[in-house]
């Protein structure tokens, strides 16, 4: 009986503590969420002097200033609408009225219009601070020589177009023409209470199949 029972308690104890981390985790992702939810309902402002990741991601901002020649694609599926299935994300440099250097995400557009022109010059523009995070160790190299990159890299970017390591996700702008906005969405899973749900259900399940277990053996014993 010792043995099934240490066996069995032990399990569920496992159990209880992996449900108890989701749970914990579900509260912190919901916090998360609530935060990243209340700046993006904010009033635009300024761009900070010193725009941090941590600090100032998803902070709404309004900027005037003037798109510099230069165009860097991401490779992305077209959004719901699009006439074409696929196209690409363009990262411009935006040159603040303080001369300032930025990147801007100017939207999508269809893969047809790769190499088309597009405005450059003064331009204001509403959209959020952001710094993705969409590369990882399976992320192919752009292709520089074909302009085409898989993912949005803001450091290797502002590199590329000589700019701080800062972006703008264009919301809106007073430039009719301009490519198919994609603003800034919370775009966070938040799995967690089903997952803990399953490991409280595992624990439940583990209890009963332990007392059954320690029923049987003592009916076998009597």
């Amino acid at each position: 009986m010792i043995a099934p029972l240490l066996f069995g308690v032990i399990g569920v104890a496992i159990l209880l503590a992996l449900g108890t981390w989701q749970v914990q985790r579900l509260q912190w992702k919901t916090a998360i969420l609530d935060q990243v939810a209340e700046r993006l309902a904010r009033d635009p402002v300024d761009m900070p002097q010193e725009p941090d990741p941590e600090r100032d991601r998803y902070r709404l901002i309004r900027a005037e200033g003037r798109i510099l020649p230069g165009e860097l694609h991401v490779y992305i599926p077209a959004p719901p609408g699009a006439s074409e299935k696929v196209g690409y994300r363009v990262i411009v440099p935006l040159e603040l009225t303080d001369g300032r250097r930025i990147l801007l995400d100017r939207g999508f557009i269809p893969e047809s219009q790769k190499e088309a022109g597009r405005h450059t010059g003064a331009i204001t523009v509403e959209g959020a601070l952001d710094w993705p995070r969409e590369t990882d160790s399976y992320t192919s190299e752009p292709d520089r020589g074909k302009n085409i990159w898989f993912a949005r890299d803001v450091t290797l970017m502002a590199q590329a177009l000589e700019t701080d390591p800062v972006m703008l996700v264009t919301a809106a702008s007073d430039d009719a023409a301009q490519p198919w906005p994609l603003p800034v969405t919370v775009n966070i899973r938040n799995n967690h209470l089903e997952y803990a749900i399953t490991w409280f259900s595992l624990a439940l399940v583990w209890t009963m199949m332990t007392l059954y277990l320690l029923w049987r053996i003592r009916r076998r014993t009597d």
